[in-house]
Formats: C-alpha cells, structure tokens, sequence
C-alpha cells in the first residue's frame, strides 16, 4: 500500500523556503530494520518531512548487579521490535536549588520533565537507570542514502543532561535540509556514570556509554539513509569535553569523520582526583555500607535507590554552594584513568596520540556569565540584575577560551543577543545560547525570531552541515582558514551575520588577564 505525503524541495539548497510536492511512499516509512532490530518511530505534524526514532537502545539496562559496570551490548538481532515513538527516561540526575541562568531565565536547557513536575532539590522526574537510549533524526520520504550524521553529546557538568531537551532537539534542522541526520543520545552522570569506586577497575563508564552509542550509530545508521563514514561526533560544554575525550582515547579508531566541540575541549580543569576513593566511601557510609572490603561495599550500594543516591550527593553540594563552603566539595566526575581520560593532554598531543581528524572549535562571547553567582537571591529586587561583567570576562577566558589542539581546527565565535534565547539583556551570547541556531529551535520560545536571528541560524547551520559533509570545505564563499592559518567565523556580531576575523581577535583577550 502506498501513502500520500508531502516532500520538501529546498530551491536553492541554504534558502529557507521550500517547494512542497507531493509524492507516494510505503505507509511503514516509519518502521526501519537495522542488524540490531526493527524501530517504529513517529512523524508529526511540527516536522513533517522528519523520522523521528526517539528510543532506541545501544546498550543493556545499567541496572542492578550491571549498575557501575561497564556498558553491555545487546545481542544483534534483526527481529527484535522497539517502539520509537516516545522520548526514553533521562539518566538519573538532581535538580539543584543553586539558581542558575538556565533555571531562573531559560528553562528549556533543562530535561523537560512535563508530567511530574519537578522541585529544585530533588532529584529529577521522569528518569531511570534503564535509560541509555539514543534518538535518531532523518528525512522521511526521499530515496536517498549516505547522509552524513552528526551525533550529539548533551553538556550539563557531568551531572545532568540528556536527550528531551527542547531547545536541543533536531527537528527544524533536519526538515529544513532534508540532507542530513541527527542523533542524540543519554548517557550515566554523575555518581551513577563517574563513581570512582575502590572496588571497580573501570571509572568512567559514563564516557564507555558515549563510545557505545557511536559504535551504535556506525553499525545502524546506513538502515536510516545514513552514511557510516560520514560521521561528526558534536558536544557542548561537558559534552565537548567528552569529543576531546573519545579524541584523545581512541587515536586509531575515532569512529568519526570529524569532530565539533562547543564551549569545551579535553584542556577544561574539570577532571577530578581522589586516589583514596574517599567520595564514593562517603557516601556508602551514609547509607549503611561502611567498614566493607571494596566488593561488598558495591554490592551494598547496589541496593540503594538511584534517586536516594541523587538526593544525598545533590543535597550535599546545594549545601557547600548556598549554606557552608567549608565542606569537602563532594564530586563524581571523569577521573585520569590513563586509558579513557589522561592527565597530560599536551604531552599526548605532541606524541601524535590523537586522532588525525578535522575539528570545529566553537565558544560564545559572554560564556562567563553561567560561571558567577546568579544576581540576586530567588524572589528578591536583586534577582536579573547584571553581575560585574569584569568577573564574567575573567571566567570566559579561564574556563571556556582555549583552543583545543588539533591537527586540523577550525573556530568559530558565537555573538548573537537575540530577546528570545537572551531574554535579560546583560545575557548577550552566554554559554548554551549557540545551540538554539543550530539547532534551530531559537524561535521556539519567548516569542518568534527576528529575520536577523533566523539568518545567522541559517549561516550556523549551512557551516556546520558543510563541514559535515566534507570536513575540508571551503564555506559559503567566506574563506575559513583553519585555526594554524590563523582564521575565525564570527556569527551576530552588532547586525552582521557572519564575518571572518583574526584569531588572534579573540585570543589576544586572554593577555589582559594573565591568562
């Protein structure tokens, strides 16, 4: 049986408008079989030249006696069924009452947590440890293959993250090509992804899950018109980091065709150490595992509730931030194992020990202003009022403006200060707020977009697609020198949509600071 739908004919391919056609394909265009299964995914009526796989597992539920191990793999079979048709769980994660840019003034950053609700202090609604999913993106309708792929990895610190993001989700991006996928994925955080255990030899599993969903999507993808060749692994903030992680990790076998690293890079001062394995003890004690060898002190953890461990490790770290900062900061992030995460990047990069693939380097010119205090206590006439930009600067340059290295870089600088995504005005281009052009989800909210903001989304996006597909292209007839040739696009900048500048622009900022 045939079905009628409508196809999208972009003239020309970087214009906004779009030719609809109508054609007939299978009624099932929803249901893809891969070597790991058959998914049955939804259209509607928001995208509607979009596929959307929304769960799909890559790996075995995390859960009980698999709890801190490594991800599984499930065994290949064609003729497993899965519906696709809803978003997964997130991975467990705390909902911190530190008010922050993204709680008190954009929360569509955050996982979106509809039917529950969620309260800041606890941890969140609608998450699961069965929760490593992935969620793909593809055009519906046209007889076309090899599309090239970008998997994203979501930021959040380690600690939060996942896939039902709104202002991350791909579905304008992928209607308005027709000429690429997007792949999103879960991932453990926090405790449950980074535990730094005494009696586990692996640490951080949380990045294993991200090397497996890639392994996923190289295995899969060519059933959803994808090009397993073609594939720019992308992250922002934590996210980023992780990239440069799987760079630096798998030099031999990156997987990916390319990588695109936004606010973040392996050089962050985010990886912690505790060779005494004190944090995870600390909190077994609190929960009746004390005075055990390290294999039963595992066992005994395994039986305490993900959301009792978020609360604990949560509840403690809002009280370091907002009552007592004289308590032992209490953190479960990447540790330098020396197998995934290593204590001296510079020195593995002039080995050559990374992979030799091209690489786009993004930040945003006001990334800062997420790493001060938010103004104000909630509720109270300081509340929004502009922190000290001096303050902001410094933390900008401290923690966001380094390049990461790379054989082949290229930079990129985000200066947009769009109302809609930068609803205070002292906002400006903060750090996240150069997802919503990519993604294209910046009209969603707050009301629509100016012509501006949907032109440097349109430019963001025609870069990144082009990179995408041929990692050594030439853009859009604005000549973009790699970051050795000593060049940078910048996007937004005071009502220009994209210009080329030294990069030397935007690191010379670092010398005023000492940095």
């Amino acid at each position: 049986m045939l079905c009628l739908r409508l196809s999208v004919v972009l003239l020309p391919f970087f214009s906004s408008h779009v030719l609809s056609l109508p054609f007939l394909g299978p009624c099932d265009e929803v249901v893809v079989t891969s070597v790991s299964g058959t998914y049955t995914g939804i259209i509607t009526d928001i995208a509607p030249h979009v596929r959307q796989f929304l769960k799909m597992p890559y790996a075995l539920s995390p859960t009980e006696s698999r709890r801190w191990l490594p991800p599984i793999k499930p065994s290949s079979n064609s003729g497993s069924t899965y519906d696709a048709t809803t978003f997964p769980p997130s991975c467990p994660q705390y909902v911190s009452r530190v008010p922050t840019v993204q709680s008190q003034d954009v929360p569509e950053f955050q996982i979106f947590t509809d039917s529950q609700g969620t309260t800041a202090g606890a941890s969140a609604a609608e998450t699961s440890e069965d929760c490593l999913y992935l969620a793909v993106w593809t055009p519906a309708g046209l007889e076309v293959s090899n599309l090239p792929v970008i998997m994203f990895i979501t930021g959040g610190g380690f600690l939060t993250g996942g896939i039902n993001i709104p202002y991350q989700l791909p579905h304008h991006w992928v209607e308005r090509t027709q000429a690429h996928i997007v792949v999103t994925i879960n991932y453990r955080l926090n405790i449950m992804g980074f535990p730094d255990a005494a009696g586990l030899e692996i640490q951080n599993i949380g990045l294993l899950d991200q090397r497996m969903a890639l392994e996923w999507v190289r295995d899969n993808i060519a059933a959803f018109r994808g090009n397993p060749s073609r594939i720019m692994l992308w992250g922002q903030s934590a996210g980023a980091d992780s990239v440069d992680f799987q760079n630096f990790a798998f030099p031999n076998d990156p997987i990916a065709s390319s990588f695109y690293m936004s606010s973040g890079n392996a050089y962050q001062p985010i990886v912690v150490s505790d060779s005494g394995h004190k944090n995870f003890s600390f909190v077994a004690t609190h929960f009746g595992c004390a005075g055990l060898d390290s294999s039963q002190e595992l066992d005994c953890m395994r039986t305490v509730p993900s959301d009792d461990l978020q609360n604990f490790v949560g509840q403690y770290m809002d009280n370091f931030t907002l009552v007592d900062p004289t308590l032992a900061p209490l953190r479960f992030n990447p540790t330098a194992d020396e197998v995934l995460v290593f204590s001296n990047y510079t020195e593995r990069y002039e080995k050559g020990l990374v992979a030799d693939r091209p690489a786009i380097v993004s930040t945003t010119t006001n990334e800062g202003v997420v790493a001060v205090p938010y103004p104000g206590t909630p509720g109270s006439s300081a509340v929004g009022q502009p922190p000290n930009q001096t303050v902001v600067d410094f933390a900008t340059l401290l923690y966001f403006l380094r390049p990461a290295l790379n054989l082949t870089t290229y930079r990129i600088q985000y200066a947009g200060n769009f109302s809609n995504v930068s609803p205070r005005p002292w906002l400006g281009a903060y750090h996240l707020s150069d997802l919503p052009p990519v993604f294209g989800t910046h009209g969603d909210f707050r009301g629509s977009s100016t012509p501006e903001e949907v032109a440097v989304s349109e430019s963001m996006q025609n870069n990144v697609f082009m990179q995408m597909q041929d990692p050594t292209a030439r853009l859009e007839g604005v000549e973009w020198p790699s970051y050795k040739e000593g060049g940078a696009l910048v996007f937004g900048l005071n009502g220009t949509i994209v210009q080329r500048v030294s990069v030397s622009e935007i690191d010379n900022a670092c010398a005023g600071f000492g940095i």
